[in-house]
């Protein structure tokens, strides 16, 4: 049986690939903090899901807690580790900047060392698209320079890849970086557009559009991502003898088994068209409030993902349109257990 230690377990990606990687046979570890950066009923409900299945077993303890990290891959004896847990949110990181130091670069650092000292075989760390900045050039390749982060989220992520590439190095650690796009689905956090508008809408709430709407995203259905994460465990970066060993449009480290790998749907989607998709699924016209840029945004981003499909012979392709009836299908029920819970509450306490 094989062994995955997947840090932000109880996450939105890190729910979905645990649950990909049980369903296959794996025993999977799961470390998450809980912490209440948004509502922890969701984090709660996706554990209860993965505890359904004997080989999941979940630890509770923050990144920065050295100790715990190390203790908790040294009691798994993992295979993998699956690095996901952060502190999210490009917005977020604007209004408190430190939990982005704490909690992505030490804590990353923290499970880079439990990496080295229990020898996996495979180190897999989330990066995001965010690195690319104020590049213009599109689609976003991993070759492409990614000097220029306009947030503190994505210099800590940047700053992540660059710590695991000396790590690589020194320790000839196989450690793979992906770039998520904007990823959305079910089960998906408060923060994220799609939550957002859907909740909005259905609440007769205006919606905030940036940008006055002029805005593009790789919109990437979270089970396409965790497929490809998935499929990037069975290809571990070897250290190459010499540069000329590297493919051509590969970013593995002439220097290092390191490698940098586009996840997202190879797909530039106006905002205005996503918008329209999820009035289309909800039967509801949104009240929009348009607004100018907001500090950190990008106008766009594109994955240039033919990287991962020479790596794996896979490239994520759900139409956004689909993924968001799925949404909206998952939400409306998500929100009637949650008030139908409230309400019991209530009861109760009269």
């Amino acid at each position: 049986m094989r062994h995955a230690f997947i840090t932000g377990s109880a996450g939105f990606i890190g729910f979905y690939l645990a649950e990909l990687l049980l369903q296959e046979g794996w025993s999977v570890t799961g470390l998450d903090g809980l912490t209440d950066y948004y509502d922890v009923r969701l984090k709660h409900r996706r554990l209860q899901m993965l505890g359904q299945h004997k080989n999941f077993h979940s630890i509770t303890a923050m990144l920065e807690d050295e100790n715990a990290v190390m203790n908790s891959v040294a009691q798994a004896k993992p295979g993998v580790i699956v690095h996901l847990a952060a502190q999210a949110g490009v917005r977020y990181s604007l209004e408190n900047p430190r939990a982005y130091i704490e909690s992505n670069v030490l804590g990353t650092f923290n499970v880079m060392e439990a990496a080295r000292v229990h020898g996996v075989t495979h180190l897999m760390m989330a990066s995001t698209s965010s690195v690319y900045g104020a590049n213009t050039r599109m689609p976003f390749h991993e070759n492409d320079k990614a000097d220029t982060p306009l947030t503190i989220y994505a210099a800590s992520k940047k700053a992540n890849e660059a710590m695991a590439h000396s790590y690589a190095h020194l320790w000839d650690i196989p450690t793979t970086m992906f770039r998520f796009f904007t990823v959305y689905g079910a089960w998906g956090r408060p923060d994220l557009a799609l939550y957002k508008f859907v909740d909005a809408m259905l609440e007769g709430r205006p919606i905030d559009i940036y940008n006055n709407g002029d805005m593009y995203r790789d919109f990437t259905h979270v089970k396409d991502l965790v497929r490809g994460i998935r499929l990037l465990m069975d290809v571990p970066p070897v250290r190459p003898t010499c540069a000329s060993d590297i493919m051509e449009g590969d970013s593995l480290s002439p220097v290092a088994p390191h490698r940098v790998v586009n996840i997202g749907n190879s797909d530039k989607v106006r905002l205005m068209d996503f918008i329209d998709a999820i009035e289309q699924s909800l039967g509801v016209k949104a009240i929009r409030n348009y607004m100018p840029m907001q500090p950190g945004d990008v106008p766009a981003t594109w994955a240039d993902t033919s990287l991962l499909q020479k790596l794996t012979n896979y490239r994520p392709q759900t139409d956004f349109r689909a993924g968001v009836d799925q949404f909206v299908t998952w939400f409306k029920s998500y929100k009637a257990e949650l008030e139908a819970e409230d309400l019991h509450g209530l009861e109760s306490q009269a």
